[in-house]
């Protein structure tokens, strides 16, 4: 869903409603009132917005998505495995965030996006028991180029995993991994990514990093690996500014789809933070195979099915910059957005008292 739209949606109630004047009067009742009206409109846009999320739905169910009000108003939206309980998504977040009672400062982007995070994951506990949850790990899990630490209060509420490699729990390992080879778990159509295939964009890949680090005169080391390459900084604690790393990224992404081996091969490039890296495919495969992988035998017909969209939820904090890889999970499950690991730990507090709610709703 489209942030920027909503939050111009709520501008107009607050230019409305706000009262700025309120900190020269001594009547508190002007303030409250002004809380109380906003709030109401605010709830009533949403209501609005979540409707036409339904009505996008129905005409998605049939095929004609293309017709909806919502697609005519955002044509950029894309596909919806919930509905969204947008109205009650903002009755919660205002009680924490108490938008409606600003007077000079409008219903943020932020607002919105936790707003939406909230209504996400509402409508994905209402359609049912969660079967999947997939994480980002740098500004998700972890602070920005730091690892999983034992003290992260993160720790007890997931378990990990690494892209392009799955793990298994093995309390023998020194890690507690084991590693599982990858024609346990790769799709039949990830069967045609060859070496040979991988190495020719990663390579171009790393030349195209290369005459970055040149052109931008970068302080940065080329890091390769086996199924990504990227920059990072040469000199310790060195920040890339954000453009930098953006013209990169949509440099080096340009290259390979001009390519013919770009064509045949999913990639993914994308701004970390302070490094830029390309990838071997991208976040919608990385949460097929573990969709795939994760799914259960049906009690009848003992076939396994894979977990379904509106059972996955990904969280993530790249869905705005180049790349944005975050983003691409969004074609096959529900998705967050958060800004930092705590907003990480807060969602999965929060998911998890909605899923006990629901349970014992059941």
């Amino acid at each position: 869903m489209d942030a920027e739209w909503i939050k111009g949606l709520l501008a107009v109630p607050f230019v409305l409603h706000s009262q700025p004047t309120g900190v020269f009067e001594s009547q508190s009742k002007t303030v409250a009132q002004m809380a109380e009206i906003a709030h109401r409109r605010y709830a009533e846009i949403m209501q609005d917005v979540e409707q036409m999320i339904d009505d996008h739905i129905a005409h998605q169910d049939i095929g004609t998505h293309g017709r909806s009000k919502l697609k005519l108003l955002v044509p950029s939206i894309g596909t919806f495995f919930t509905s969204l309980p947008l109205a009650d998504a903002f009755i919660y977040q205002d009680g924490k965030r108490f938008i409606s009672s600003r007077r000079f400062v409008p219903p943020s982007f932020n607002d919105v996006r936790l707003i939406l995070n909230t209504a996400q994951i509402l409508g994905v506990t209402a359609a049912g028991p969660l079967e999947l949850a997939t994480f980002d790990g740098d500004v998700t899990l972890y602070d920005d180029g730091k690892s999983l630490e034992p003290t992260n209060p993160v720790i007890g509420r997931i378990i990990s995993g690494e892209s392009n490699f799955l793990f298994t729990y093995a309390h023998d390992s020194p890690y507690l991994l084991s590693h599982l080879p990858r024609r346990n778990w790769i799709l039949p159509s990830m069967s045609t990514w060859t070496q040979p295939t991988i190495t020719q964009l990663l390579d171009l890949a790393e030349s195209s990093l290369r005459e970055c680090i040149v052109n931008l005169s970068l302080p940065a080391t080329i890091l390769r690996k086996e199924r990504a390459v990227g920059i990072i900084p040469s000199v310790p604690g060195y920040k890339f500014a954000r453009e930098s790393l953006e013209e990169t990224v949509l440099v080096v992404q340009k290259k390979l789809e001009m390519s013919e081996v770009g064509q045949c091969l999913p990639f993914c490039a994308f701004n970390g933070g302070n490094d830029v890296f390309v990838d071997i495919g991208d976040k919608s495969w990385g949460v097929r195979v573990c969709q795939e992988y994760f799914g259960v035998k049906d009690a009848r017909s003992q076939e396994k099915a894979p977990i379904r969209g509106e059972r996955t939820l990904h969280v993530g904090d790249q869905f705005l910059s180049a790349g944005s890889n975050d983003f691409k999970a969004r074609v096959v499950g529900t998705t967050a957005w958060i800004a930092n690991p705590t907003e990480t730990v807060e969602l999965l507090d929060e998911l998890g008292e909605l899923m006990k709610i629901s349970k014992q709703g059941s």
